[in-house]
């Protein structure tokens, strides 16, 4: 498979760098945090995985902050919808759109900002979360996390996101010493853009998701280790107006690209002219 190493220039200026494989229609992948192409990611497996090549042009690209692309202050959601835009633009003007984890949260931003641009919309384990105590707990990782970054305390970011997970305290100066523990820091500014994605306490913005008219599929694992995500992925599958719901029987947050890639080739093919796959 052949993949092209391409950049675009998004409306503020911010390189938007990204690989090219395949042919087809276009076909883009919002990583979750953390993601970057460098990392050997569940989008990164999912990008490399030779059957969406055979059906689409896939476009893989590094979100603003993070590995080749640079970035632009003041951030808003709105840059990183532009970001998308760009590429969309750069793909001919029309897309599908799949994003995992927090970027879900941007994809589904995206398509709702975008209209036509994005053709159809695939969502994996977004991890809103309507519980109560969820949301307070998130209320207060932002504020703290905005605290970090502000005193440029990068490791105490990274943390704080890893105890939000649910990572023991005990085991974080540990997890200090991994390998991919620096990246994390050197890209820490950026799980600002996903909570800002995710909104201000990441409940399901079901009210917003009743206006997205684009179809779309909302996935979640079977054997994932947070619960809420089936509840949250039922919840706005719910909401769309033209969406349909799916559990991955066996997969978790990190699905396996041999899994989720036939469930995307069945959706966005799904009631195209043959001549348009």
């Amino acid at each position: 498979m052949d993949t092209l190493q391409k950049t675009v220039i998004s409306r503020d200026g911010t390189t938007i760098a990204f690989e090219q494989a395949g042919r087809g229609p276009a076909l883009i992948l919002v990583g979750g945090m953390f993601e970057q192409r460098a990392m050997p990611s569940e989008t990164a497996q999912l990008a490399a995985f030779p059957l969406l090549a055979q059906h689409f042009t896939v476009l893989h690209y590094d979100r603003r902050g993070r590995g080749d692309s640079t970035d632009t202050q003041p951030f808003t959601v709105a840059r990183e919808i532009e970001d998308i835009e760009a590429l969309i633009d750069e793909a001919g003007g029309t897309a599908f759109l799949f994003g995992i984890s927090s970027g879900a949260a941007l994809a589904l931003e995206a398509a709702l900002a975008l209209g036509g641009k994005v053709r159809k919309l695939a969502l994996y384990e977004p991890p809103y979360n309507d519980d109560a105590d969820a949301r307070q707990a998130w209320k207060a990782f932002r504020k703290e996390l905005a605290q970090a970054l502000a005193e440029g305390r990068r490791g105490d970011a990274v943390g704080l996101f890893m105890l939000l997970l649910g990572m023991p305290a005990e085991h974080l100066e540990g997890m200090r010493h991994d390998p991919m523990w620096p990246m994390f820091e050197l890209i820490a500014p950026t799980i600002a853009y996903d909570a800002a994605a995710l909104g201000d306490d990441a409940a399901v913005p079901a009210e917003r998701a009743s206006q997205l008219s684009v179809p779309t599929l909302v996935m979640d694992g079977g054997a994932t280790a947070f619960p809420f995500m089936h509840t949250s992925a039922v919840t706005l599958a719910g909401a769309i107006p033209n969406a349909q719901h799916r559990t991955l029987e066996g997969q978790a947050h990190e699905v396996e690209a041999a899994a989720l890639a036939p469930v995307l080739v069945e959706f966005f093919t799904a009631n195209m002219p043959v001549d348009a796959q």
